[in-house]
């Protein structure tokens, strides 16, 4: 029998777990989910009676109670009441002795249950298991007590049957019944509380403009909240369950999985900001995460997501305006009566005045009284018709003093078109007057001689050509410069100089009218503009005579310069003007040029413009721009003079550089390499020059016929001092396979002076490689047996100037032998050029010179002609 109490108690508690999840499916319908309680409760009951305990015939107990009981306490009046009809029609039918006694039995376990919920509602009795447990036996022992009135049974024979086991069994179903659907309800209330706040939790994101995720610690999207879907930087079916890294740019998926990470391991909230360009425009969000306590894995957090690009450029607008209105200008804001409201800090560093003594006072405490009203009465028109004044006004300091001002005045106006408010800003251009002062001078004025500089003269010249345009009058341009004026700065120094130009510049002022200018051009170069002379051509050209002389007497005057007594004279050239003749830069160009014919003529004298000068200097400017054109197009070539001995025998030959101009024809070295020399082209012509000679002995190292000649090339100093010299010449001869020791460059003594040491270290680096040196046109520069000494020479060139007299002219025949001798004892290989004449050539010969260069042997010829001459003669040289 007790076995049966315990399976009767396992199916009624089985089947009390069916009647929790019916009430679970109908929580949202209270009334209903009383009814189905009572349906499942009845239910429960009939199915315990029909597998009931038989004590005697006609005499049954079950579980019934326990079910009836529990459906009064946990059901309601309405379940209970259902769940005893049920029961209790059943057990009608089922008839027998105990038929008014189970009834009434059912009756009186709702009842019980009635009671027990009643109590537990007044907080008089808890639900807890013991007193659940002491409800069930108490609710069994009066079973067993009605079932006892049966007739045939006793009371005491039941407990002694059936009592102690049947209320143990029947009092821990009853607890565990009643735990079972307390947890049930527990449970079902939670879930309806959870319902509840996710509803409010739907309700608030549903409420706000922001957007909620719920993401767990590796950045997969698990829920997403938000009011506009337009917000979103995808759809939101498109992010549940994508991770955060596929679906955001960097760096915002970086930062947000930062403050994933960040929150997780510190439990508290994290903010961070990130940008998204999104599809109308870029847009800054921020982000605040919380990590979602849970004891499950992954770990979740939620992200709350606010738009605040508008907010930030707002912010970012107030920190601009805030640091402009904290910039260098002074500032003030006033109301629409001028009263300031608002001055930034260096309004008080201008002014003078503190924010707190100018602050509700009228913008008038800062006038200076310098303005009428018509200047104020024009600005406040202005300021009414465009809301904007700019202009410079006079105002007064703090302490009294008037200083000038740039002032900006705008209006600032309501939606109504109502001016609100005037916002001022200022900067003091004191400094700035006075600087302008200071560059006008700067501009105008040299700055070591007080006298205006060539911005000034030009300006003033233009204006007497107009006015001699005008009138008819003459004028004259002086163009002076000093002589020699780089020795004194080389021997006393600059300081020496520039005091010499100071006083020359004061011996010019004083020496002319005031009417006329004196100006410093440059360097040490003057101008003088003399004005309004006389109307007559002869007469005015007397005038700037007379000044001109007198102006050579005065700057040709001893200086004292320090404890130095110098004499600088100066060379003068004078273009005349009248009418519009000429323009300011062709006047200008006249002067000079007379100026530098000036000094072509011997220095300390004065020449007039020479339309003739003009026509030279022309060409010469015409022929160095076809200079440009020659080096870039190829026009240069190379002709060979053959060196030779007395015989005729060819040793070696010389390199000279010809021009074959397209339409000149062939321009003379003695024309265009002074042009190149003055225009600084002949660094590059060299470069050629010197690059066709050592290809052409390329070109002759293989040929038994040409590979013994020594080729001779001359080379400028630009190309001696140039620091790529070695380099160049080293990768030229690679290049064109030139043997070193076939290949002579020739040097001018004059050349050497400059820099004896720079020109050592490169000829000796040179050397080293094979290549030979030869000084030419030797004796007509500066001799020293010192740079013989120490410069690796090879051969001395004895120059035309000493061959051309002999053997009648006894100096040069001096000269000659002085320089094979010279030469002699140095162990250097001696010729001479220009050799023309027989005599000459006995002359060299008597005095020891066997090596010649001249038209008695050869003349200059094109590559084809020397080469064939090469070829003429080798075989009578074999022979």
């Amino acid at each position: 029998m007790t076995l049966e109490l315990i399976q009767t108690s396992a199916l009624l508690l089985a089947l009390s777990l069916l009647q929790g999840l019916c009430l679970r499916f109908l929580s949202h319908r209270p009334r209903l989910a009383e009814i189905a309680s009572g349906l499942v409760f009845g239910g429960v009951c009939v199915i315990g009676m029909m597998i009931p305990i038989t004590l005697a015939p006609g005499v049954i107990i079950d579980g019934r109670s326990v079910v009836l009981s529990m459906a009064g306490l946990f059901g309601g009046p309405l379940a209970g009441v259902i769940t005893g009809a049920i029961a209790g029609i059943y057990r009608v039918t089922l008839g027998g002795d105990g038929m008014i006694i189970g009834t009434i039995s059912i009756a009186l376990g709702v009842a019980f249950g009635l009671l027990y919920r009643a109590a537990w509602r007044g907080r008089r009795l808890s639900r807890r298991p013991q007193c659940l447990f002491a409800f069930g036996v108490a609710v069994h022992g009066v079973s067993i007590v009605l079932v006892g009135l049966v007739p045939g049974q006793s009371i005491a024979g039941l407990f002694e049957r059936l009592g102690l086991p049947y209320l143990l069994i029947m009092g821990a179903a009853t607890a565990l019944l009643g735990l079972l659907l307390r947890d049930l309800e527990v449970r079902r209330r939670n879930e309806n509380a959870l319902k509840e706040r996710e509803a409010r939790l739907r309700a608030i994101a549903g409420a706000v403009p922001d957007i909620l995720f719920v993401l767990d610690e590796n950045g997969r999207y698990v829920e997403v909240m938000t009011r506009d879907e337009r917000q979103l930087y995808r759809d939101a079916k498109d992010v549940v369950g994508q991770n955060i890294r596929t679906l955001l740019p960097e760096p915002a998926a970086s930062k947000i999985m930062a403050a994933i990470r960040e929150t997780i391991d510190s439990g508290a909230p994290v903010s961070t900001t990130y940008a998204l360009d999104m599809p109308r425009g870029r847009c800054i969000f921020e982000g605040r995460l919380q990590a979602i306590e849970s004891e499950a894995r992954p770990r979740m957090v939620v992200l709350i997501v606010q738009d605040v690009t508008h907010r930030t450029q707002l912010e970012e607008e107030r920190r601009i305006a805030a640091i402009a209105f904290e910039s260098q200008q002074g500032m003030l804001v006033t109301d629409a009566g001028t009263r300031i409201l608002r001055v930034n800090k260096a309004f008080t560093e201008v002014t003078g005045y503190a924010a707190d003594e100018v602050i509700g006072k009228s913008s008038r405490i800062l006038a200076s009284g310098r303005h009428g009203p018509s200047f104020y009465r024009e600005m406040w028109q202005q300021l009414k018709a465009h809301d904007l004044w700019e202009g410079e006004v006079w105002n007064r300091r703090r302490n009294g003093d008037v200083y000038p001002q740039r002032l900006s005045i705008s209006a600032v106006r309501d939606e109504s078109g109502t001016v609100t408010h005037y916002v001022g800003s200022f900067t003091d251009i004191s400094l700035s007057k006075a600087n302008e002062e200071e560059i006008h001078a700067l501009a105008f004025y040299d700055q070591l001689t007080g006298l205006p500089n060539r911005r000034l003269l030009t300006d003033r010249l233009r204006h007497a050509l107009a006015q001699s345009n005008r009138d008819g009058s003459r004028g004259a341009l002086m163009f002076i410069d000093l002589d020699d004026f780089k020795d004194t700065n080389d021997l006393l120094g600059h300081q020496a100089g520039d005091a010499l130009l100071a006083r020359a510049a004061g011996r010019l002022r004083a020496s002319v009218r005031e009417t006329d200018t004196v100006a410093r051009f440059g360097g040490d170069e003057f101008v003088v503009l003399l004005e309004q002379l006389p109307k007559d051509a002869l007469a005015a050209a007397a005038a700037a005579e007379r000044l001109g002389e007198a102006l050579l007497s005065t700057l040709g005057a001893p200086y004292l310069i320090g404890d130095q007594r110098m004499v600088c004279t100066a060379s003068i050239g004078i273009a005349m003007f009248c009418d519009h003749e000429q323009t300011v830069d062709e006047l200008m160009q006249s002067a000079d040029l007379s100026m530098y014919e000036s000094k072509r003529l011997g220095k300390n004298r004065i020449r007039f413009f020479d339309p003739i000068m003009h026509r030279t200097v022309s060409e010469r400017l015409l022929l160095e721009n076809d200079l440009r054109d020659a080096l870039s197009q190829g026009q240069f070539e190379l002709h060979y003079q053959a060196q030779c001995d007395a015989d005729g025998r060819i040793n070696g030959v010389e390199a000279l550089a010809r021009w074959r101009h397209p339409v000149r024809g062939m321009v003379s070295p003695g024309l265009f390499i002074p042009i190149a020399e003055r225009s600084g082209l002949m660094p590059a012509l060299g470069r050629e020059l010197i690059a066709m000679a050592c290809a052409q002995l390329g070109r002759w190292a293989g040929d038994a016929r040409f590979s013994s000649l020594r080729l001779s090339v001359n080379v400028s100093a630009s190309q001696l001092y140039s620091p790529d010299f070695v380099t160049e010449t080293r990768e030229l001869l690679a290049r064109t396979g030139c043997p070193p020791d076939r290949l002579v460059l020739e040097l001018t003594e004059s050349m050497l002076v400059d820099d004896m040491e720079t020109a050592v270290r490169t000829m000796t680096a040179l050397r080293e490689m094979g290549i030979r040196f030869s000084i030419d046109d030797f004796g007509t520069g500066y001799s020293s047996l010192a740079y013989l000494q120490r410069l690796p020479l090879d051969e001395l060139k004895i120059d035309r100037s000493f061959v051309q007299n002999l053997p009648d002219n006894a100096s040069s025949l001096a000269i000659v032998r002085t320089i094979v001798g010279l030469a002699r004892s140095l162990g250097l290989r001696v010729i001479a050029e220009g050799v023309e004449e027989p005599h000459q050539v006995q002359a060299l010969l008597d005095e020891g010179c066997s090596n010649f260069q001249g038209f008695r042997f050869h003349r200059p010829e094109a590559i084809g002609d020397f080469e064939g001459r090469i070829w003429q003669r080798q075989p009578q040289t074999a022979a």
